[in-house]
């Protein structure tokens, strides 16, 4: 431990805590802009500046260790003065188009020239000719607006493995692009939207949307209907005021009926319907031999989309089966439309989801048509959803619950994990057990492939069959995963894991690309609390008890893995180059 003083304050810390996050600790929030929670600090901004009685120096203090008997200064007039002075000459580097920018109120730039009264430039204005790249058609990147601060390409390099992200060129010049100043979509880029999460400015944001759904939404020869995503539920209170992880299912039913949906469906629904085909798919490939193991799932389309560039070799562990939200789009357009008599052409099937990647995911590949024509038509982060909301002028906190259209709207405790690192094999183990044992396990919480440790392994009984899983989240993590898959396959030893499940984002779908900024460990928690508190409180908590899915397959689908279901339901993956020449 190490004792020291902050403006006078006795603090104790653990050795090697920063000074920023020392001074937490007696109430003291110290101004920056390059470091953030999840990632290393880059002292690259210089806000975080504090003194050392009795020394001339200034100290960055996210890059300082708090010392012994250290006596520390946060702010004085002169530290006040430099950083104000940092903050002009940051802006004097960039675009005054706040009115028009995506982060306009939520950008921490503009909320700390706030703070300090910044109300003139004092300094010439020089803006770099950079053109914005909206290339990938899920994040727009705009040069110009960037910082400098690397949040975006340490998060890409270093969180994400990705590595689409760098600096080109020096001072004044230095900007953030892809490698050899290529267009985004020409790049390993996975369209996760991480960077944009982590971006404090509007120098990377998700591409908007809303405008094609309030065209879609006025346009009487549209049949609009809508899905939330297990994730966004627990995210779209941090909008409008509510504790972080709050439930807000029934009220976003509501919601979505008063902007002008004519159904309200669920992607939840589809949750529990790809538990059935992929839960199947398990059982196929452990119990009878058909197919490799491990089976990994495939949910996630940052993570399809990284393992098509980086790891091809592993298609043939991936599981065949569609992202819930893929599935509710073609389940619209042919059960829900055969069963109301409605034209499938006419419905315009809108996804709210926690993610940016889910964009590029509707329309990846001639099975995302399956329908006979694009099966989700536009996929919306819950950042958008929050924007259209105040845009339509709902008193959102005072509209009453509603229920989902239940046909396909209904779901269990296991479709709303979903929503969290581990839940999707959680929701699978539930089913496979039933599936192999005839009834439901006797608890079901998994809790070891719970929480936020990178990679989560776990082994489960079931009838006689040890079954060992593994969880990883956050791409950085996947790559110890794979190489245990491939060291056992080369030197013809047991395999450590017989399923895999994979999410690109940390803490799994609560943590994704399109939900609220600021996105922290505490945060991921407090929503995955949220999710986990759904689940508790489902009379049914196993896919294979929705009645609603199990009417689907009585009188649409046939049976899990059928040729109806092979059609609608499944997918197949193809190798891709990192860089697309």
């Amino acid at each position: 431990m190490v004792r020291a003083k902050i403006n006078n304050m006795p603090v104790t810390v653990d050795e090697g805590t920063s000074i920023l996050d020392a001074a937490k600790q007696v109430q003291v929030k110290i101004p920056t802009l390059c470091k953030h929670p999840d990632l290393p600090p880059g002292a690259g901004c210089g806000l975080c500046i504090v003194k050392i009685k009795g020394s001339p120096k200034m100290l960055r203090a996210c890059c300082t260790p708090l010392e012994e008997n250290m006596d520390i200064i946060t702010h004085d007039p002169e530290i006040v003065s430099v950083r104000r002075t940092v903050l002009e000459l940051i802006l004097s580097n960039h675009p005054n188009d706040c009115l028009q920018c995506g982060r306009n109120n939520n950008c921490e730039l503009q909320s700390l020239v706030a703070d300090f009264g910044i109300r003139e430039e004092s300094f010439q204005k020089f803006l770099p000719d950079c053109v914005k790249d909206d290339s990938t058609r899920t994040i727009v990147l705009d040069p110009q607006k960037c910082i400098r601060c690397g949040r975006c390409v340490k998060v890409c390099q270093e969180m994400q493995n990705v590595w689409a992200l760098s600096f080109l060129e020096r001072g004044f010049s230095t900007r953030i692009s892809p490698a050899g100043d290529i267009k985004l979509a020409d790049s390993p880029c996975i369209r996760c939207g991480q960077c944009s999460n982590h971006c404090p400015t509007g120098a990377i944001v998700e591409l908007d949307e809303t405008a094609k759904v309030w065209d879609a939404l006025r346009n009487e020869d549209k049949y609009c209907v809508v899905q939330i995503a297990p994730a966004v539920r627990v995210a779209i209170g941090e909008a409008f005021g509510y504790p972080i992880g709050t439930n807000l299912t029934k009220k976003l039913y509501a919601l979505l009926r008063r902007l002008g949906f004519k159904a309200v469906f669920d992607t939840n629904f589809g949750a529990d319907v790809t538990i059935m085909e992929e839960g199947s798919e398990f059982i196929q490939r452990f119990a009878h031999g058909k197919g490799s193991l491990p089976l990994i799932t495939s949910c996630c389309p940052g993570w399809v989309d990284f393992m098509e560039k980086f790891h091809p070799d592993m298609i043939d562990h991936f599981s065949s089966c569609k992202s819930p939200h893929e599935i509710v789009g073609v389940l619209s357009k042919t059960y829900y439309a055969q069963k109301k008599n409605i034209d499938p052409k006419k419905i315009y099937m809108v996804s709210i989801m926690p993610c940016t990647a889910k964009k590029n995911e509707i329309i990846r590949g001639e099975e995302m048509y399956a329908s006979g024509s694009q099966d989700v038509d536009v996929a919306l982060t819950t950042r958008e959803l929050a924007r259209m909301i105040k845009q339509a002028g709902i008193d959102f906190v005072n509209l009453p619950d509603e229920e989902p259209d239940q046909m396909l709207g209904d779901y269990t405790g296991a479709g709303v994990i979903f929503g969290a690192t581990g839940g999707v094999m959680e929701a699978a183990l539930r089913t496979a057990y039933y599936l192999l044992n005839g009834k439901n396990m006797d608890k079901l919480e998994l809790n070891s492939i719970r929480g936020l440790d990178g990679v989560k392994v776990a082994e489960v009984p079931i009838n006689g069959h040890k079954i060992r899983v593994a969880v990883a989240h956050g791409l950085n993590h996947v790559e110890y995963v794979l190489d245990q898959i491939r060291q056992a396959e080369k030197n013809g030893r047991e395999l450590p894991y017989h399923f895999i499940e994979v999410m690109a984002c940390l803490g799994g779908c609560v943590g994704g690309g399109g939900q609220p900024y600021g996105v922290t460990d505490e945060l991921r928690l407090k929503r995955a609390a949220g999710i986990y508190q759904d689940d508790q409180g489902k009379e049914k908590r196993c896919s294979h008890e929705n009645p609603f899915v199990q009417q689907l397959y009585r009188e649409f689908l046939g049976k899990p893995l059928g040729e109806k279901s092979e059609h609608l339901l499944h997918t197949h993956y193809r190798a891709l180059p990192v860089y697309v020449k």
